[in-house]
Parts: structure tokens; sequence; C-alpha cells
């Protein structure tokens, strides 16, 4: 019975035994066929690394077929020899410095890539003193020093506001108690989902990783920087308690310009210690250090702070850290900001750039790694421009207009020569405010765009003839839109040279219907307007500026039609260089002049680097169109502020907004562009005295009248592809000895692959109301007759009688 349990206890044994080993065997022989596979039987390697490699798949090979041969034989009923151990022993063993030696490689590159310039987290308690940053305009002249305060004072926790603690835990990293330095449920997660769906490495930090990464590492989105994060956050919370942890956060994170550490950002923005400070003072800096440049309220965008705010507080109220009533009067609470004591010449291009290079460079390297920073900017001129628009505006202030700002751009490069804000960055309240940043309503400013979209497509000429009457367009689920003249008049057959040149608005409501409003989306886009986006928004008055758009979105906009319709972005660094001269960046142009102040000849257009958006013989119409002071004299004047002084060949176009709320000039030649904008930060509207001519447009001519002071009156260069012809001044089709015209003629340029026709008699049978003695409606049946009288057929296909008796009462429907 003994000898019987025995061996049943063995077979059980074996039984067991074979079904576990089941799922492995196969797993073996299926990993041992793919390796093989792996290594083309006709092909020997040629270099080293080829060799290595090459054995190193023969010897991973030959250690699964070891593994799987033992495993057979430990599982096989018959019980194998110790001579076969020993044999299958001594040939794996002999595969094993091999299979220690791809360990190896593998570590070498793990510590390369990893370890090797691993900071130690005990680094953490070591404040380093900073390194200026500088900032200078193109001429060498200093802009601005960004430093870091060196005697900034160090807190301890129990100095914290126990709100100002919780507020911050809120916002960044609300598991912060019960992970062990990273959250893989959540913060890893998303990092994860971000670099797929974003493809770039962002999000997902605990306040420890954000701690290691603004006091040890560097701010490069990689997988390296990220796995070096991860191990030096493990590393900290065994060396740190949460405690110190956030302790050492609130002392080495930034908040803004010379703010590092919680007590000097409580100081610089507030004027008292970090422990005076209340729930909404506390929320407001909780929100800062996730993107100090961006959501500071002395930045460009103090809005932003005030968003951000709100977040943080909807966050505390989430987690019971305060009720719902608490946080709505925290965000009510009017904050009293210290006023900002720094010495700083243009600063919101200053800043305008700071932020450019946080986002390229981070945070601490700006603003501690002592680089030097060449901008665009030519003082002079924007000093000039600062007192141009501070001066003008002060004069509009009983019409209701309390800022300006004004950008100056060199079209062929994209390079920013000055760029003002507002009339005074320290005005309390909204001074610090960058409206060339901001979105605003164009106006007819667009208009320009929209002819030109006309011109390209071939749909118009520049002696296409719109009828200027009372007219209403019919938009499906949209009520009537029935435009009028800023003049308050109709003006009866407008060509397209006057009709642009004197801003029409009817004739440019009738182009946009003939391009249709998602062409205009498209190639607003392709201009570098790229805030017009989606066609539903939008209908007919999108080329009156019912879109909204950015001083600097028109600058690059308008730069095509200097550019001879090519779009160049705009830049703002010239070069930026380490503390120890190694240049990082180089702005490189073939149009580059390092002098602007000197005489300027035409830029090549054959080296432009820029996108090509219309042709240059389209651009060279519209530029024709806006620099002719005769085209433009019955809605302007002969002498308005268009007008610059020994400088004809300027093109410019104003843009007043329907509601007062912009008034907008923009001018340019080959090299120079200049934009300017007037209105109210609250976006109130302004008296009607501010139109074309008496808002933006004085600050216009006296900043491009600065500008081209020492240059040659260049204008535009004529491409191979433009002619000129004779055309009738009524009908603007072409005059001809043969096809004479029926009255006077002028002379006009077209593109020679879109020549209008020949001139053909204006009289014709057409229907006419008897009782008004006007054109008969489309759809009018009774009380019509048809007469013959001289008629003008606009490019929509509208008639206009020249000896009618025009019925302005009555518009007619489209």
């Amino acid at each position: 019975m003994g000898v019987k349990r025995t061996r049943s206890k063995k077979q059980k044994r074996s039984r067991r035994a074979i079904r576990a080993s089941q799922p492995i065997i196969p797993l073996l022989s299926t990993t041992e066929e793919k390796i093989e596979q792996t290594i083309p039987p006709s092909e020997s390697a040629s270099t080293p690394a080829q060799t290595f490699s090459s054995s190193m798949v023969h010897t991973v090979s030959a250690l699964v077929a070891q593994c799987r041969r033992m495993i057979q034989l430990k599982v096989s009923k018959k019980p194998p020899s110790v001579t076969t151990y020993r044999r299958l022993a001594k040939r794996f063993l002999s595969y094993w410095p091999f299979f220690v030696s791809f360990l190896a490689v593998l570590f070498g590159f793990f510590w390369f890539l990893i370890l090797k310039d691993l900071p130690t987290p005990t680094k953490l308690i070591q404040y380093n003193i900073p390194l200026s940053t500088k900032m200078y305009d193109r001429n060498g002249k200093l802009l601005y020093e960004i430093f870091s305060d060196q005697n900034r004072t160090l807190v301890t926790l129990d100095q914290i506001p126990q709100q100002l603690q919780q507020a911050t835990i809120a916002i960044e990293d609300k598991e912060f108690y019960k992970h062990f330095g990273i959250n893989p449920t959540g913060g890893m997660l998303r990092a994860i989902k971000n670099m797929i769906t974003k493809q770039r490495l962002e999000g997902g930090s605990t306040i420890t990783q954000q701690m290691i990464k603004t006091a040890l590492l560097t701010p490069d989105r990689t997988v390296e920087r990220k796995v070096k994060e991860v191990i030096l956050a493990l590393w900290a919370e065994l060396i740190y308690s949460k405690e110190q942890i956030l302790e050492l956060y609130f002392n080495q994170v930034p908040y803004g310009g010379t703010a590092w550490g919680v007590n000097t950002a409580a100081k610089k923005y507030f004027g008292k210690d970090v422990s005076e400070l209340d729930l909404a003072e506390s929320t407001l800096l909780a929100g800062l250090p996730q993107a100090p440049t961006r959501y500071s309220p002395f930045g460009a965008n103090p809005e932003l702070a005030k968003n951000r705010q709100r977040q943080v507080l909807n966050r505390m109220v989430e987690d019971k850290y305060i009720t719902r009533e608490e946080a709505d009067t925290a965000f009510a609470e009017a904050l009293h900001f210290a006023s900002p004591q720094e010495n700083i010449k243009a600063p919101h291009f200053v800043l305008y750039v700071k932020e450019l290079l946080v986002e390229k460079y981070g945070q601490r390297e700006v603003e501690q790694g002592g680089m030097k920073v060449t901008t665009t900017l030519d003082l002079s001129l924007q000093e000039f421009a600062e007192g141009s628009v501070a001066s003008e505006v002060a004069k509009l202030q009983k019409y209701h207009v309390t800022n300006g700002a004004a950008v100056i751009t060199r079209p062929p490069t994209g390079e920013i020569l000055a760029m003002v804000g507002s009339i005074d960055y320290f005005k309390e309240g909204w001074g610090n405010v960058n409206v060339t940043i901001r979105h605003r309503q164009p106006g007819s400013s667009i208009k320009p765009i929209n002819y030109a979209i006309g011109l390209e497509n071939h749909v118009i000429t520049a002696s296409s003839v719109f009828n200027d009457v009372p007219t209403c367009f019919r938009s499906v689920g949209q009520p009537l839109y029935c435009p009028k003249n800023y003049d308050g008049n109709f003006h009866g057959p407008v060509q397209t040279r006057f009709a642009l040149a004197n801003s029409y608005n009817i004739p440019a409501v009738k182009m946009l219907a003939l391009n249709s409003v998602p062409t205009m989306v498209a190639s607003a886009s392709a201009f570098g307007l790229d805030t017009i986006q989606d066609p539903s928004r939008y209908g007919l008055s999108l080329t009156l500026g019912g879109g909204e758009i950015t001083m600097l979105d028109m600058a690059e906009g308008f730069s095509v039609f200097a550019n001879a319709g090519k779009r160049k972005d705009l830049v703002a660094i010239l070069k930026v260089e380490d503390k120890n001269g190694q240049v990082l960046e180089q702005f490189d142009d073939p149009n580059f002049v390092e002098n602007i102040s000197e005489p300027l000849t035409y830029p090549s257009h054959i080296l432009l680097t820029g996108e090509p958006v219309i042709s240059s013989e389209t651009a060279y119409l519209i530029s024709h169109i806006l620099l002719d002071n005769g085209a433009r004299a019955a809605a302007f004047g002969p002498n308005s502020a268009l007008k610059i002084a020994k400088h004809e060949a300027v093109s410019v176009k104003t843009g007043t907004t329907d509601d007062l709320r912009d008034n907008w000039t923009i001018g340019y030649t080959p090299n120079f562009l200049v934009t300017t904008w007037v209105g109210n930060n609250d976006n109130s509207e302004m008296s009607r005295i501010a139109s074309g001519v008496t808002g933006a447009a004085p600050i216009w001519n006296n900043i491009m009248t600065r500008v081209l002071e020492s240059q040659e009156d260049l204008w535009p260069q004529q491409p191979a592809g433009i002619v000129g012809r004779t055309v009738c001044t009524t009908s603007g089709r072409l005059h001809s000895d043969e096809t004479p015209c029926e009255g006077d003629t002028r002379f006009e340029y077209f593109k020679e692959d879109s020549l209008p026709t020949y001139a053909t008699p204006l009289r014709q049978q057409i229907p006419i109301d008897k009782t008004t003695g006007g054109v008969a409606g489309k759809d009018q049946t009774e009380n019509v007759e048809l007469q013959e009288h001289p008629v003008i057929i606009d490019a929509m296909g509208d008639f206009f009688c020249l000896d009618c008796t025009v019925a302005t009462s009555s518009p007619m429907i489209k």
C-alpha cells in the first residue's frame, strides 16, 4: 500500500508539472522561431555593430532553446540522468556571458541618457545666485534687465497661510498627500495622453515633480527629461517629508517677473508679506506658477490672472476647502496691486518677447540664466511712436477716446520695429494691456483682402462697376442685412478702384457676395488672420470688419501686398546668446538691413522667403489703388491725413466699425508698414468724430512721416503681367477706335489675362416702374413697362438707369 501511495503522488506531481508547463513550452518555441526569423540566412554582418547584434540574437535564441529543452526534460515521464543535466547546464552557462553583456549594454544606454547627469535632490536646499538676462534693441541699447530678486526672503511653511497652501494643492496636485512623488493614475496617464494626442510631452506633474523640474532640470519637453523628473521625484520623497517638499516648492517656483518664491511674489504684487494674504490674494498667487508670464496681473493679458483665480477657487470648492459663497466673495473682491517698480523701456514689446523666450527656453533660464537677447526693436522709433500715440489720444478725450496703439514692421523680413500697446503701460487699471495682441474688429481695413480675392480669382477687374444703391441682402435664417455707407449717401455706379479707395460699403458687401463667405474665411487664414476660421459664424458683414483679429495679424496680412503677394511671419528676436556667449539662435534673412535709418532700396522679392498668397499682379493692383490720392478724394478730400508729405507712393487703408468701437489706419511702402488703432479698452463706443481721418489716421501720419524721413519714394514695382489700358469713365469697359466710349475715358491697370470687354452701347430696354420712374424690382410684375434708357449693369447683374429717377427709399433685395 505504501508503494502504491508513493507512486500515486509521483504521478500526480508529474501531471501537475505537465499541465503547468503547457503554456510555457509553446511560448518558448514561438519565441525561438521569431528570434531565428530575425536573422536572414543569406546575409552576414558587415559592421561591428551588426556583428554584435547578430551574435546577441543567436545568444538569446540559444538560451530560449536551452530553457525549452530543460523544461521538456523536467516534465517528461523518464527522469533525465545526471550527465544530461550537467551537459545542459554547461551549455546554458556558456551563453550566459553574452546575456550579461546584453543587459550591460541596455544599462549603459540608460546610464548615458538618464543617470549620467542626474542631479541629487539634496541640491534642492541650495539657492544659487541667478544671473540676469539682458534684452537689447537692434542697435545695442538696453531695454530691460530680467533678474530674480537675489535678496529674496525664505519662509517656513507655518508662515504661509493655510488657504494659500490649500489653493496650491487644489489647483496643482490634489493627491499631493496620497502619492509618492508621482501620480500614475492621474498625472502620468494624462501626460501620456498629451504626448499621443498633442505630439508633445506636457502636463501630468505633481508638486514634487514641478519642484524638481524648476530647481534641478531643464524645461525641455523630452522623454529623457521626464524620466529624470520621475526618478528624482521618487528620490526626493524618500529624503524629505511632505511638509518639507511643500515648503521647498513655495520657496523655489516662479510667480512671474522677478518673483521667485511666494514671499517675493506677495511683496511684488500686493506689497505685503505672504503671511498677510487673504483668500482672494492667495488664490490669485496660487494660479500663477503654471504659466507665470502668461497669468501675471502685470503682464500683457491681466484678465487671464483673474480667470485663473476663478479656476483655483472652483477647485477649492470641489475639494471642500471652502464653500461656494466664500469663493464668490473672494472672486468679487477688488484686488489692490502694488505699483510695478521696474526700469523698463518698450514694456509691451519686452513682455511680448519675454513670453516667446519662456515658451522656448523656460522660465528659469530666461530669468536666471544670464542670456543676452538682441531684439528687432528700434528704440528711437519706439519712443517716437509712444509719444505720437499718447499726444494724439490726449486730443481725443472729449470724443470719448481713451486709448491708442501702434505697430511698425518691415514687410520683407517680418521684423517688429516698434510696438506700442497702450498710451501708458503704467497707467493704473488697464495700461499694461497690450492692445496689439488683443482681438478687435478691424472695420473697413479688411476690405483690401476681400477685393484682392476677387481680383485674384478673375471675378472682377480694377474697372468693374458696382452699383452703390440701397441694397438689402438675404441670408437663410437671418434678418435682412441692409448696410449703409459711412457718409450716409449712395453713389450710383462706382468702379472697383474708387469703391475700394473711398471705402464704400455697398460695393464691398457685393464683392463678398460674389466671393462667398467660405472663400473669404479660407483666404483670410492664408493672409495670416488666423482668428477668422469658421464660415458659419460670419455673414456678409465680415467685409466691414465683422470678425475679430489682432493688430499683429493685420500687419502680417497687409505684408502680402507690400511683398508682391508673399506673406511674411512677424519676428521679434534677432539673436539669443547664453551666459557663455554661445549663440542659441540667430535671425537670418537675405533682406535684413541692420541700419533701417539709412536710405533703403527695393527689397528682393526673388529672395523673399514668405508664403505665397496671391499673385504679384493682384498685390500690385491693390497697392496702386490704396496709394491713389485722387481716387480716394471723394471721401477723404485731397489733403487728408492719409497723404504723406514728399511721399506719394504710400498705400493706406482706414477702418471704422459700424458701432464706433474700433478705428484703424494701416499703410505701407515696400520697406515699412505702420498699423495704428484708437478706441477704449472697455469696448465702449467713441463719438462720431472718430472717423477714418480723425482718430487713428493722424497717429499713422506722424509715425509714417518719421519712418520715411530719410527714405526715397518707392512706388510698387510693376510686374510683367500688368498692362495699362484706356477705359470708359462710366462703364469701365475698354475704349478703342472701333468701340469708343460714350463719354470720358481714363487710364487703368489690369492683369494681362483679365481684361474687361470692349465698350458697348449703353442704351437698352429695361423694366421701369411707372409710378416711381426708377428701375422696377426683379419680382415686380404690376405697373411695369419696358423703356429704353442708358444703363449700367454691375458685377452683380444689377441695373442702374443713368437718366431715371432712382427710388432710394425702396432698396432692392439680393
